[in-house]
């Protein structure tokens, strides 16, 4: 489980799904209320006050993001409202009965099927381009977005014989797991290098 503070009153966690394992969690029981999970929200919110002070009073919005391959990404913002729901509209939700601790939360829940990592450094970019073009002949798009380089592939754009597994786990060697969608990143990002974008990199920089 990796936590950063995204502003003071808004958190990142990442849970692999070895994290997800460990607790006996699969990924479809996200979509579900089970002691588990709300086990594993008290757990990231104990974590979350240890290592950065952040303090889960009052309402909270709570954003799941499933990422193919991957894991979660679960943002957590200070400030929503009390109710909850699912990303389809589906009824309320309450993640932590009144029986534990308390939170407050509206909870958002979306599968993403993009595959999206950011890179602080273009070397970091370029380390795990060398060593996705003997996996990837092709695919991939570039963007700058935050003061960041983001490698976002399309899984169904991908050669079939891919081992999505293993890019992952070079992409999770050199960057972080990116919750951005694609039409964010067409919107507000700036396009690099449209298409291929491995394949590019390699040729160009070696």
């Amino acid at each position: 489980m990796k936590i950063e503070r995204l502003s003071q009153d808004k958190i990142r966690v990442f849970l692999t799904f070895d994290d997800l394992m460990e607790r006996g969690i699969h990924k479809e029981d996200m979509w579900n209320v089970i002691p588990r999970v709300r086990e594993l929200f008290s757990d990231m919110m104990d974590q979350a006050y240890a290592e950065l002070g952040f303090d889960a009073n009052g309402p909270l919005a709570v954003e799941v993001f499933a990422l193919p391959a991957q894991g979660m990404v679960v943002i957590v913002t200070r400030g929503g409202s009390a109710s909850s729901r699912s990303a389809d509209g589906d009824d309320d939700m309450d993640m932590l009965d009144d029986d534990t601790e308390v939170f407050e939360m509206e909870v958002t829940l979306e599968q993403l099927d993009t595959i999206s990592y950011a890179f602080r450094d273009f070397e970091h970019v370029l380390d795990a381009c060398r060593l996705l073009r003997r996996h990837l002949p092709a695919g991939g798009r570039l963007y700058s977005y935050k003061e960041s380089y983001i490698l976002h592939f399309d899984p169904d754009g991908l050669p079939q014989d891919v081992d999505v597994q293993a890019v992952v786990a070079i992409l999770s060697e050199y960057g972080e797991a990116a919750s951005v969608t694609e039409a964010v990143l067409d919107e507000y990002g700036r396009v690099i290098i449209a298409d291929d974008a491995v394949a590019v990199l390699c040729s160009r920089f070696g």
